[in-house]
């Protein structure tokens, strides 16, 4: 013990030889025990105090982190050449379109468009040219800043009107605004408070386009303050009219973090009800007939998990009754008991996928074809059954790769996205009529080329004998243990499907192998996957991480003072175990909108849409397995901890940035390394998923800088990019 520590010293002085400025330390931070009781057990809280933004000193703390972070960061080697590099890939003006809509003959679609800050909602007539595409709503015209987003889009059923949602400064609370698309006008009211960061939103227009039904939350006023981002409920608006006369549909006995879809069926007026009890994958559903009388066709724990239309007015369902892996069924088969009949489309060895939060849908009904999306434990694929649930050819698509954005265009023709770890986004449009699948020029190109990348996809086996998937993405010049960044998450039943990401090319050249693990607590291997990673049985997730870091050690991928591990929101929960229970592991660690507090979380805005997927404290075995886990209660102090970065938005509606504050204060304490702990809080940001592009592009510059300095990485000169490779 004292051999390692004097290694470590070693280094530790080593490393500040290395610097080419003197490290500062960082700013001091008071400690203020409080202690709570949770089960006779007494836990400490130094930190209490840096939960509440509204104190002047918790904003002065912020903001010396700010600037203790910011002279590391700009002091680092290299950074204005990563960031030339950087700002080239990400702010190439390579076109690509997202959220692609098929109505009345015209396509809508969200339109990426570097140097440009936010996506821009677009119409056209031909999936063949986009290039005529019409400019509906741009955001960037009304706030340069880029803090202003759209949330998400619906057309109405004649393609006249779009209803948008429109939040800032990464609120995610979102009013919505109805659009004109024969000129772009906004008409009508705003109806407000449709969409927050906590329970999401929805809308689904009348087959008529008079009016639509959309999620509401509380207005100020109507509930306390804490409550106005839950108790989420279904209202019916009519154009013209104030949104304070709308109409009540549903949910006054829905739970306090029921969250809720809603679809129409256009031919005869139905509406269709999914409703999700907070975020841990329980379903209840309810039909509302033309005569305006509700009916609930399943009930929370009856395993029914998602629902939609067939164009004949029938009911498809994905349930996980009898069938872990998922099952199609046609609806209605609910008897008074609940129990359902044999299936359509029964249980298969892959998983079924299943989409919510205005996700793509990954079940799509067509005149006389059922799309299924399946889940392959991280790729995924589209496959085709006829309406008597046999199978028929499927879609061409790419090896190791992820299918989503399925969207009916007549007939029995769909369109679909089809992406990989090296090709970018291919929008697809398969013909049933003769089985050909032909790539459309909504496709995207790529400003990098990716054709020196080698994906394999390995194993790690876990603690308890668990096989992990790793998805290796290795430059082809690198031999031997090499600088390695390895990503995960692990949590929700959520799903690390391959996706395209210029900027790792950013990684790529300078010799960096990225990888991405399939942790349990996912949905990669069905609902058994994901219960065997959440509540008391997360420890497996962290488990499995570790194991894979291991595994790559272990064959020579990279070394631990070569390894990076990288996550954010559930993921950076993981980072966090990890870094506690495995200090050695890696050399550094980059953590963003991250949960470490465990014991606090669920009174959080969101925290208790949480508690179905982590827990509560209230239950003495939640407690138990919390507490042995979460994060700032298992900093040990005078422990050598690796080089961590956190990164956090001022705005985040889904994971309070007091999270970030109070693991960075707790870190910065107890660790000897001589490493840094950083805190990097961006202002009009939030959870990270709306960001302008220029805040994605400072957030990637300080991510390679911290990367290649802390993994030895020499960075090298990079030619301007000669572009992409056809890799169709």
């Amino acid at each position: 013990m004292h051999d390692q520590h004097l290694k470590s010293l070693i280094c530790g002085a080593l490393f500040v030889l290395s610097q080419n400025f003197a490290p500062a330390q960082p700013p001091k931070t008071r400690t203020s025990p409080t202690t709570d009781t949770y089960h006779g057990v007494d836990v400490v809280d130094n930190y209490r105090w840096l939960e509440d933004w509204n104190d002047a000193e918790v904003k002065r703390w912020s903001e010396a982190q700010n600037a203790y972070a910011r002279d590391y960061l700009d002091a680092l080697p290299d950074v204005d050449a990563i960031r030339k590099r950087v700002t080239e890939v990400m702010s190439a003006e390579q076109v690509s379109y997202s959220s692609v809509r098929h109505a009345a003959g015209q396509f809508f679609a969200m339109k990426r468009q570097p140097p440009k800050e936010q996506p821009f909602l677009v119409t056209f007539e031909s999936l063949d040219h986009p290039d005529r595409a019409r400019v509906l709503f741009d955001p960037n015209t009304v706030d340069a800043e880029g803090t202003t987003s759209v949330d998400w889009f619906e057309p109405s059923p004649d393609g006249s009107l779009v209803a948008i949602s429109l939040s800032s400064g990464g609120s995610e609370i979102g009013d919505v605004t109805v659009i004109d698309t024969t000129d772009g006008r906004q008409v009508f009211e705003v109806v407000p408070r449709v969409n927050s960061g906590t329970a999401g939103g929805d809308l689904a227009w009348a087959p008529d386009g008079e009016g639509f039904y959309y999620t509401r939350h509380p207005r100020p006023g109507e509930r306390d303050e804490v409550d106005l981002n839950f108790y989420q409920q279904l209202y019916f608006h009519r154009l013209g009219t104030d949104s304070t006369e709308d109409r009540f549909e549903l949910g006054k006995g829905f739970p306090r973090i029921a969250e809720i879809e809603v679809e129409v069926h256009q031919q005869s007026g139905n509406v269709l009800c999914n409703v999700q009890n907070g975020d841990g994958g329980e379903f209840a559903h309810y039909v509302r007939r033309a005569d305006g009388q509700w009916t609930q066709i399943s009930r929370f724990g009856d395993k029914l998990v998602q629902a939609t239309f067939e164009p004949s007015g029938a009911i498809l369902a994905i349930t996980r009754q009898g069938a872990p892996r998922g099952k199609i069924v046609r609806l209605p088969t609910i008897t008074s008991k609940g129990a359902l009949i044999d299936p359509l489309i029964p249980e298969g060895e892959d998983t079924v996928v299943t989409s919510f939060y205005r996700a793509p849908p990954s079940l799509v009904a067509t005149e006389n074809r059922i799309y299924v999306t399946y889940q392959l434990g991280g790729p995924s694929e589209v496959r085709v059954f006829d309406r008597d649930g046999n199978a028929l050819p499927k879609p061409r698509q790419l090896p190791i790769s992820s299918v989503d954005g399925i969207e009916p265009l007549g007939g029995d023709d769909i369109l679909f996205y089809n992406s990989s770890y090296v090709d970018p986004t291919q929008w697809m449009h398969h013909d049933a009529s003769n089985q050909m699948t032909r790539k459309t020029r909504l496709s995207s190109e790529s400003p990098v080329d990716m054709s020196d990348v080698h994906v394999t996809r390995e194993f790690a086996i876990s603690k308890d004998g668990t096989k992990v998937p790793v998805n290796i993405m290795r430059p082809a010049s690198v031999n031997g243990p090499g600088p390695l960044v390895l990503y995960g998450y692990g949590g929700y039943g959520i799903n690390l499907t391959p996706r395209f990401n210029a900027s790792n090319k950013v990684l790529f050249e300078q010799g960096v192998t990225y990888v991405v693990a399939n942790l349990r607590g996912g949905g990669e291997y069905g609902e058994a996957w994901h219960l065997d990673g959440n509540l008391t049985k997360k420890q497996n997730v962290f488990d499995d991480f570790a194991a894979a870091a291991r595994y790559l050690i272990d064959n020579n991928y990279t070394t631990s003072d070569q390894l990076a591990i990288m996550g954010g929101s559930n993921g950076g929960l993981l980072m966090g175990a990890t870094l506690t229970q495995h200090p050695d592991l890696a050399r550094c660690v980059l953590s963003s909108v991250g949960i470490y507090d465990m014991l606090r979380v669920e009174l959080s805005p969101n925290g208790s849409f949480n508690i179905p997927e982590f827990g509560t404290v209230k239950n003495p075995e939640h407690f138990k397995a919390m507490r042995a886990y979460s994060p700032l209660h298992n900093v040990i102090d005078q422990t050598e901890y690796p080089a961590v970065i956190f990164f956090t938005g001022a705005n985040d509606p889904r994971v309070d940035p007091m999270q970030s504050r109070k693991m960075t204060a707790r870190l910065q304490a107890a660790s000897v390394s001589g490493l840094p702990v950083l805190l990097r809080t961006s202002a009009n940001a939030g959870h990270g998923g709306d960001s302008g592009l220029s805040q994605k592009i400072e957030q990637m510059v300080d991510t390679c800088a911290f990367l290649f300095h802390h993994l030895g990485v020499t960075v090298r000169p990079i030619p301007p990019s000669s572009g992409s490779a056809d890799r169709s």
